[in-house]
């Protein structure tokens, strides 16, 4: 992860241990180049964005894999969603408290963990980012491959299904922006 902070590093650090799991690791690393550019043009709080973008999934360590893919995409399973939402606030928590993080910036994050997939609004400036960044994951080379073979469809379709979310999946213009390039970088025609 490029142009880390010592505080972030060592969040991160304990964060890795729990994204060995749905190819987090990938996904987290795209998450946080994707929450860097999106400060750039977006309101919100470094210091709550990227420690909830490093720990937003580490949740899913504590689902069984075979469950992994009925909890998100097409047809997924909101209780099992939900799951690694919960999860995921403990285990943050307890990285956070272990670094000593400031405990207000710490509510904040943790907020946003409980509620990243499943609430459809935001609930800061800082939440946008991170819901936004999390997204960006999936219209990425790596995210389309990765979920059309989760979600057992054809790269073609799950580029096209994919296309038809993007409106209702951000909250941020830069967000869509992006989106929508790396579509047409993927290869998407409307």
């Amino acid at each position: 992860m490029r142009e880390m902070s010592k505080i972030y590093e060592h969040i991160y650090d304990l964060a890795r241990p729990h994204l060995n799991t749905r190819n987090n690791d990938i996904h987290t690393n795209v998450a946080y180049r994707f929450a860097l550019r999106l400060l750039e043009d977006e309101p919100g709080d470094p210091d709550v964005v990227i420690p909830a973008i490093i720990c937003h999934d580490i949740g899913w360590i504590k689902l069984p894999e075979a469950l992994h893919s009925k909890a998100f995409g097409p047809g997924f399973d909101p209780d099992l969603r939900r799951v690694h939402e919960v999860e995921g606030v403990e285990l943050a928590r307890e990285i956070l408290r272990s670094v000593a993080y400031d405990p207000h910036k710490s509510r904040e994050i943790l907020e946003i963990i409980e509620g990243h997939d499943s609430r459809l609004e935001a609930i800061s400036d800082s939440d946008k980012i991170v819901k936004d960044a999390d997204k960006l994951w999936r219209v990425t080379s790596e995210g389309l491959a990765i979920d059309a073979e989760w979600f057992r469809q054809e790269p073609e379709e799950h580029l096209h299904w994919t296309a038809v979310q993007i409106d209702s999946w951000f909250f941020t213009e830069t967000g869509r922006q992006l989106a929508w390039a790396a579509l047409e970088k993927a290869g998407y025609t409307p």
